[in-house]
Parts: structure tokens; sequence; C-alpha cells
């Protein structure tokens, strides 16, 4: 059927169109069609990553429990190498930290303490921060336990960071810092923290009065 005047028209000026941006548009395609296949393709490898992980995190934390030491760091290198990129790498370093300083090997726990503070999330820094700095507690390297600590912690943390600076405020004899660190550790973990009756004892073992609680009335 041949076309009429104004089908004529329609079709030329598509013609036009296409001669003009049809390449343009053919590359726009290929390359939105390559972006949907390859964030398909991340999130299945996302996903095979994250299944992988958990089996050697598994094997992780039998090798703890059966306190071999040599195997945890074993894992532990291997999750952080294949899956740092996942939540399984900070913490395989963390449950790494924990063996290596049950078997009186601090420098590894350093070491794994510090891959989780570049590698992990904010609560996973916190957690590794806290238990670094307990660690330079021990080693007696005093101020640099307080420099890891002098950081921005997420809110929950308040309260171990402050206790966490008042032990190491005590041990280099300054008591009335320390004692201003465990009231600020009280007033951040409320009434019903379970670490609050251990940092009251602390308190008042360097000369401190626990603040009284105050009891809202009933509604």
């Amino acid at each position: 059927m041949a076309y009429d005047l104004e089908e004529q028209e329609q079709l030329a000026d598509l013609k036009a169109f296409w001669n003009k941006y049809g390449n343009v548009l053919t590359w726009v395609l290929i390359i939105a069609l390559a972006s949907f296949a390859g964030y398909n393709f991340w999130k299945s490898h996302q996903s095979s990553q994250a299944a992988d992980a958990s089996v050697l995190y598994e094997d992780l934390n039998k090798s703890l429990a059966d306190k071999d030491n040599v195997k945890v760091q074993r894992i532990a290198a291997d999750i952080e190498n294949k899956f740092g990129s996942t939540a399984y790498g900070p913490m395989a370093a963390l449950v790494a930290a924990k063996a290596a300083f049950d078997a009186n090997d601090l420098k590894t726990a350093k070491t794994q303490l510090l891959w989780a503070i570049e590698h992990g999330n904010d609560e996973y820094k916190a957690i590794a921060r806290l238990r670094l700095a307990g660690i330079l507690l021990d080693e007696k390297a005093y101020d640099e336990g307080l420099k890891v600590l002098a950081v921005e912690f997420p809110a929950q943390f308040a309260g171990s960071v402050a206790d966490r600076k008042g032990d190491i405020l005590v041990a280099q004899n300054k008591l009335a810092d320390a004692r201003t660190a465990y009231l600020a550790a009280l007033t951040a973990m409320g009434e019903r923290s379970p670490g609050r009756k251990l940092v009251e004892v602390k308190l008042e073992s360097i000369g401190g009065s626990v603040p009284a609680v105050t009891v809202k009335p009933a509604a």
C-alpha cells in the first residue's frame, strides 16, 4: 500500500532523525543493558561471596572454640583477602584478635584489630578501638591507648569509651580525671546497663561518689 503524503513526510522525518541520532541512541541502549547486566552479575557475585564467606566463618568460630590460634589466623587471613569487602572481613578480624589475645600473641591481636579499624563499618571500628585500647592498657602504652579512643564513636559506645578512658587514667594515677571519666560513663550507660555496677565499684575505689539514681514516678 502506498504511503500518503503525510505518512511519507513522517517517514522522512524519522529517517532524518535516525541518521542523526541513531548511532548515539544505540550506544546508550547498549550501555544501559550492559549496566543492568553488570548490576545483576554484581548482586549474584555478592550473594555467592557471602555464602562462601559464611562457611569459612563457621570454621573460624569452630577453631576459636578449639583454641587453635594458628588455624584461626589462617582462616581469618583467607576471609580478609577474599571477602574483605563483606561484613565477614571485620568480623573475622575481631575473632582472630580474640584468639591471638587468648594465646598471648598481642602483636597479632593488634594487627587484626587495626585491620578491623581500617576496613570495618562504624560499629566494628568502635569495637576494635575499644579492644585495642585495652591491649595498650595492658602494655602500659597509656598515651597511645588514649589516642586510640580520641575519635568520634557511635553514641551507643559512649559509656564503654568513657569507662576505658577511666581505666587508663587510673593506671596513670590521674585520679581526678579518672573520676570524671567514670561519671561520664555512668551518665551514658543509663540505669540498666549490665556494666554499670562495675563502673560504680571502680569509681568508689578511687574516692568518687556514685550519683543517686533518679527514680521516675509511675504514670
